[in-house]
This record gives structure tokens, C-alpha cells and sequence, in this order.
């Protein structure tokens, strides 16, 4: 049994000439070109064929049936009493090519020194390998990249289907002796080609020595130049980040570049934490591998996904950057603590605080602030690009708080829209629609989702209640310049979050109104369902408000909490149990409150029930009074809106005068005036609202008395 085609590497390097490329010294008669770190490779894969040669000539000449066609298939006579007296030998056999690999290492180092990358000493660089250990990573290799080696092996294992390495052939071709300990634990579970991921063991359940061996396909594609990441890993890879401001880069980055190893960056809404570690990584001149963590499907189990990352992180000699850690929580903390322990530098990040547990080293724990005003304004113009004049960002950035990232996909959605309305370049309502299209859809179980429709010259309001809502716009604007940049944030673990009490009567406005403040600031508006929240079983309620406080943290709205007193209602003395988790509940919210970072407005038509508490931690109390007539008439006239066709016996100001009703009233009357106008296919007459009102008092409770409907009492007379 020969090799045809090849010159042993030790007469290759013996004979050939001193410089040169790799390729030229080890002599290899493969067509064109081949690359330094490719040309290593082939001419240790040589010395392997050499060793293989030798090794094959020494069990042909000890075989007493060499020319038997079913070698390997059974076990003959002749085989077994040869086996019999064979003589245990102690050590491993002694191959001479230890010239060849010295010229070949050092010939290599000289390329490595000029900034030539030899795959695979760097590979086992990186993973600790000794020559040893390099030599049985050959061994392993050599079937899947000379198919030859298959048939060779499976003559060296005397069984023709055992086509690849056991442990027992691997440790006589790499000179060790399968009777040391120290030999046998290279290729244990503990041992770096294991724990790296470079080789793998099958068939377990066989004899130590006869267990086959195998390098995974990736390893093998990497040493030979490709690219392209493991396929169980390559759907996790995160696009790029975008940019993080730079603020972590340098202190961060001369960390890991002194050696430290697990870092764990939390994060804040507007914060971008695989931006922040690719900047560090980069600044510790080190690539960074981004995984997004929450593409891992629910079946995948962590831990040897976890040990892939690990291994592509080192086959391109990059750290890891892998988030939320929340996707892996509900696996438990052994699937955190699966890459905390990847070898290489780790940057993890989440929106929760680290938990000891998670790692058996300390990470560097490091609060990630959300860029200024400024930082985002720069963000979206450098973005939004040459239009980026004729729009005013910081009214848009003010309002979102978004990592740039999440900029750069909400200006794609803009374009996006701006084609579809068939309009040249984006505008701002494009802008306000790509970034509300950035919120999440959590919320939307917990809340309903409300895109405002309505405006300014919507609203009919007492001039008190419009000015003050306007200062709350105004509020919402501004809090970046004056708690950020003016420094008046409050302490006590207040967040940045603006909190106001809508008081008034139904129907008077409170909830347009919150709509008319989110549609002026550009945000959706999210009113959280009672029902979804409040839960006769102790402690559940408070447990659904923090699902909404927390969806809410991700997302650039307004939360409004309609009949807020039923949750905020006043603490009273404890009498029972019910009375003490009552006030538990509203102890809760009350804290809860002051660390919300959102826009959130209480809407109640109790005023007075509302614990008083609450003053303190209310940026602003805005009552609605009922309308007088002045503003009913108006109301009458804006619910009968220019669309809706009008008869000429109508008579607006004896509706405002006659009827002290609040604006929901009247737009309950109007409909339903105008739905009995439809059917006939005619005009709204004084009829109908007449009518309209009879039913809306019917609802209310209310009588009909002569006096409010004066002259056209008649029409509703029962």
C-alpha cells in the first residue's frame, strides 16, 4: 500500500531550497498559487504523510496475512496468534522528522514577524496547543482534506468502515504513548482541543483507544480560509450596531486590552450597548462577534450553542458581545453562565442588574447612560443625511429615545413611507412615523394602542385647562436640556419621567386631551386596560402594573391610566387583610411611579379619591371643569363638523343654552342625530338632535323637563 503523487515533506525540505515561499520549500506539485497560512498547512499534513507511510510499512511487515482480501472484515488464525505474541511496548514509536518541522516553524515565524497570518498556529495560539496537541489536530484534519488518509486509517485501525482516527492511532502518529497519563488526558473532556470545540469524540461507549475522532467542518474551513461563520451560529449574528457615541470606547477598550475578560453593560432606553462593546473591542484592537440572543430558538439547548460561539469567537480571534441576557433567564442561570465562561473577552449586556451567580468571575458591571439631546440630534442628522437641513431633528429627538440603531432603521422606515405617499424626500411626520414604528409590541398586550388623529384646534377646552396643556408639551420637550444638561434631575432615585393628574368629570376631555399632547410630541398613545391589571389574588397586580412599567420603559409613548383612582386610590387605616394589601398596592405605585422614565398620565373623574401622596410626586395636576355655554356652543358646533349636512331650523344656541352637558354628551347627541338623518338620506334637523338629546338623557338618568326643551318639547313628549 503506497501514496502516489507526493515527496515526503522530510525529503521535500531536506532538498529544497532555503528561501522562498512555503509553497516553494515543501515542494508541493499542487497547481497555482497557494497562500502562506494553505501552504503550512499542506506541509505539515506532508510530515503526517510521511509518519502515515512509515507507520504502514511497519504494520505490513509485521502482518501475516498482508494479502488477504477481507482484511479488517474478520479476524483470522494467523491474526489472533500474532496479536498473542505481540509484546506490549511502553512508549510511543519516535518519528524523524523533527528537522523538517523545525526548518518548516521557523520559516513560518519569519512570515508571521512580517504580518503574515498562519492559520494555524495562530489557531493553536489562541486555544493553548502544544506540538502535541498540534499533532493530533492534524491527525484528526488530515481525512477531510486528502480523502486517501480515509482508506489509510481504516488499514492502520484493521477495520475498513473505521475511516477515521481513533485515539489509539492519533497518539502512536503524534509520538505519545498511549500508556501515559499525561498523553490520554489531551484528549479527555478537560483537555484544550476538547473544551476549544476543534475535536470532537464519538462513539463514546467504545474502549479509550478505539474511540474514533473528528475535526467539525467549520474548523476545518477555517484553517483553509473560509470565512463564513458556523451555520448554528450564523443565524444568531447580529448587522452592525451602529454607534455608540464613543463615550465607553477608550476606558472601557484599555481594559480589555490589559486582559480583562467578562464585562457586563446595562443598558438604558436610548442606550446601545452592542455598539458601546464593539467600540471597546475595536479600541482594544479585537473584532467583535455580536450575538443577539433572543433569536435563539426555544428548543436549542444553550450550553453547546454557547460552546459554538466560543469557538468561532476563536477561530477569528474576536471577543463575544451577546445579549439581552433575559432571553436566557427562563433557561436558568446555568445558560447565562454558559457564555460568561467562554474564554474569550465577553461583553454581555441586559436591562436587568447582574446577579453573582451568573459567572464565576466578577465582571466589570458598568451602567450604560442614553445619549444627550445633542449626541441624538447629531445621530439623526448625520443619519437623515443632505435633507437633514429642512427638518427640525431635535423637535423629533427630544421626544424618541433611540440608539442609533434604532435611528438608522427608523429613517429607513421614513424613506419607506415617503415612497409610499409618493412625496421626493422625508418629512417630518416620516421621521415620527419610522421612529414610533421602533416601539415594541409588548406594550400592545398589556395596553391599547392609540395612533393620535386629533390636533390643537381639536380641542375646546377652558383656556386654563389648554394653557396647562400646552406647558405639558412644553415639559415633554424640554426635560432633556433641563434634567440632563441643566442638571436638575432629582436625586433619590427619581428617573426623568413626567407624571400628570387629568381631574375632571366624564366626558370633559381628559382622554382627547392626552391624545392631542402624544400627537403634538409625535408619540403613540397606550391606554392600559384595568381589566388586564387589577387581580383579585394578592400581589398579581402589582406584578401586571411592572409588566406595563417595564414594556413601558422601551417604548417612546404616552401611557395614560384611565379611572386612575381605582389603582391610585387613598391609603386608609388597616382594619383587615384587605385593607393592608390595598394600601400595599398603592404604596407600590406610588415608588413605581417616581423611577418611570415615560410620559404617564393619570385620568380620574374622582379627583378627591386619589391618595394624597400623590401631590408630591405629580408634576402636574390639570382640571377639566364642565363647559359653560360658551364653550357648549362651540363644542355643539365642532361635533356638527363642516361634512355633516345641516337643515336650516337648526339652532345651536338654544342647544348650548338649554342643555348643560359635557363635550362627550354632545358628541354621543350628534351621532346620534346624525346616524337618524342617514337613514332618510337627508339633513340633520333640529328634530333629530332633539331626539338625540331625549336618548342621551335616557342614559344618563336625567328627566326631560318642559323648561330645558322649551319649544320643542313637543318633539320628545311621551
Amino acid at each position: 500500500m503506497t501514496l502516489q503523487g507526493r515527496v515526503p515533506v522530510a525529503h521535500a525540505v531536506a532538498d529544497g531550497p532555503a528561501e522562498g515561499t512555503l509553497s516553494e520549500t515543501v515542494g508541493t506539485e499542487s497547481p497555482g498559487h497557494v497562500g502562506e497560512s494553505a501552504a503550512y498547512l499542506l506541509a505539515r499534513l506532508q510530515i503526517l504523510e510521511g509518519r502515515v507511510r512509515q507507520l504502514v510499512a511497519m504494520r505490513r511487515k509485521d502482518d501475516p496475512s498482508p494479502d488477504d482480501p477481507f482484511r479488517g472484515l474478520y479476524i483470522s488464525d494467523d491474526h489472533v496468534d500474532h496479536i498473542l505474541s505481540s509484546s506490549v511496548s511502553p512508549r510511543g514509536p519516535t518519528w524523524g522528522d523533527s528537522d523538517a518541522l523545525r526548518q518548516l516553524d521557523e520559516r513560518a515565524a519569519d512570515l508571521e514577524a512580517v504580518g503574515t497570518d498562519i492559520r494555524l498556529r495562530s489557531l493553536a495560539r489562541r486555544a493553548g496547543l502544544d506540538h502535541i496537541d498540534l499533532d493530533l489536530l492534524l491527525v484528526c484534519l488530515a481525512p477531510d482534506l486528502d480523502s486517501r488518509f480515509e482508506r489509510l486509517y481504516g488499514y492502520l485501525n484493521d477495520d475498513v468502515s473505521r475511516r477515521r482516527a481513533t485515539i489509539g492511532l492519533c497518539l502512536e502518529l503524534a509520538g505519545a504513548s498511549p500508556w501515559s497519563a499525561a498523553s490520554r488526558a489531551r484528549l479527555t473532556a478537560d483537555a484544550p482541543l476538547m473544551t476549544s470545540s476543534l475535536v470532537v469524540l464519538d462513539e463514546g461507549d467504545r474502549p479509550f483507544l478505539s474511540r474514533t475522532l473528528r475535526v467539525p467542518d467549520r474548523v476545518a474551513a477555517h484553517l483553509l480560509g473560509d470565512g463564513r461563520p458556523d451555520r448554528e451560529v450564523a443565524h444568531l449574528l447580529r448587522s452592525s450596531p451602529g454607534t455608540a457615541g464613543g463615550r465607553l470606547d477608550a476606558m472601557l477598550g484599555g481594559l480589555l486590552r490589559e486582559g480583562l475578560h467578562l464585562v457586563y453593560l446595562r443598558e438604558k432606553p436610548g442606550s446601545s450597548a452592542p455598539a458601546a462593546a464593539m467600540e471597546a473591542l475595536a479600541a482594544a484592537g479585537m473584532r467583535a462577534l455580536v450575538m443577539d440572543l433572543e433569536r435563539i430558538q426555544r428548543p436549542d439547548d444553550v450550553e453547546p450553542l454557547a460552546r459554538l460561539v466560543a469557538r468561532e469567537a476563536m477561530l477569528i480571534d474576536a471577543g463575544v458581545v451577546a445579549g439581552p441576557v433575559e432571553a436566557l433567564l427562563e433557561r436558568g442561570a446555568g445558560a447565562v453562565r454558559a457564555f460568561a465562561d467562554i474564554r474569550s473577552p465577553v461583553v454581555l449586556h441586559g436591562r436587568i442588574g447582574w446577579e453573582p451567580g451568573w459567572s464565576s468571575e466578577v465582571p466589570l458591571v458598568v451602567d450604560l447612560p442614553p445619549a444627550s439631546v445633542a449626541e441624538r440630534t447629531s445621530d439623526w442628522r448625520a443619519t437623515i443625511g443632505p435633507s437633514a437641513a429642512d427638518i427640525d431633528s431635535t423637535d423629533i429627538t427630544s421626544q424618541f429615545i433611540l440608539s442609533s440603531e434604532q435611528v438608522r432603521r427608523a429613517v429607513t422606515s421614513a424613506r419607506l413611507q415617503a415612497s409610499l405617499d409618493g412625496v421626493s424626500g422625508i418629512e417630518a411626520r416620516h421621521l415620527r412615523a419610522g421612529a414610533r414604528a421602533q416601539n415594541g409590541a409588548g406594550l400592545e398586550k398589556l395596553a391599547r394602542r392609540i395612533e393620535p388623529r386629533v390636533s390643537w384646534q381639536d380641542l375646546v377646552l377652558a383656556p386654563t385647562a389648554e394653557e396647562a396643556l400646552h406647558e405639558l408639551a412644553g415639559r415633554a420637550r424640554r426635560r432633556g436640556r433641563v434634567l440632563d444638561e441643566w442638571g436638575m434631575r432629582p436625586g433619590g432615585g427619581r428617573g426623568r419621567g413626567i407624571t400628570v393628574l387629568f381631574g375632571g368629570d366624564s366626558g370633559t376631555g381628559k382622554t382627547m386631551s392626552a391624545e392631542v399632547v402624544a400627537g403634538d410630541l409625535g408619540l403613540d398613545l397606550y391606554t392600559v386596560n384595568l381589566a388586564t391589571v387589577v387581580d383579585k389574588y394578592v400581589g398579581e397586580t402589582e406584578k401586571n402594573l411592572e409588566r406595563i412599567f417595564v414594556e413601558a420603559d422601551g417604548v417612546n409613548a404616552v401611557l395614560l391610566f384611565d379611572e386612575a383612582d381605582a389603582l391610585f386610590g387613598k391609603r386608609s387605616e388597616v382594619r383587615d387583610a384587605n385593607d393592608r394589601y390595598a394600601n400595599i398596592e398603592v404604596a407600590y405605585l406610588l415608588q413605581r411611579m417616581e423611577t418611570f422614565d415615560g410620559l404617564a398620565i393619570l385620568a380620574t373623574n374622582l379627583r378627591a379619591n386619589v391618595d394624597e401622596a400623590f401631590a408630591r410626586r405629580l408634576d402636574m395636576v390639570v382640571d377639566f371643569p364642565s363647559p359653560d355655554e360658551a364653550l357648549r356652543l362651540r363644542l355643539w358646533d365642532k361635533c356638527l363638523s363642516p361634512g355633516v349636512p345641516r337643515a336650516g331650523d337648526i339652532d345651536l344656541e338654544f342647544c348650548a343654552r338649554s342643555f348643560e352637558v359635557s363635550g362627550g354628551n354632545i358628541r354621543s347627541i350628534t351621532i346620534t342625530a346624525a346616524y337618524l338623518a342617514a337613514e332618510d338620506d337627508r339633513a340633520v334637523t333640529m328634530t333629530d338632535l332633539m331626539k338625540a338629546v331625549q336618548r342621551e338623557y335616557r342614559k344618563l338618568g336625567r328627566l326631560i323637563v318642559p323648561s330645558e326643551f322649551g319649544p320643542y318639547f313637543s318633539l320628545v313628549a311621551v
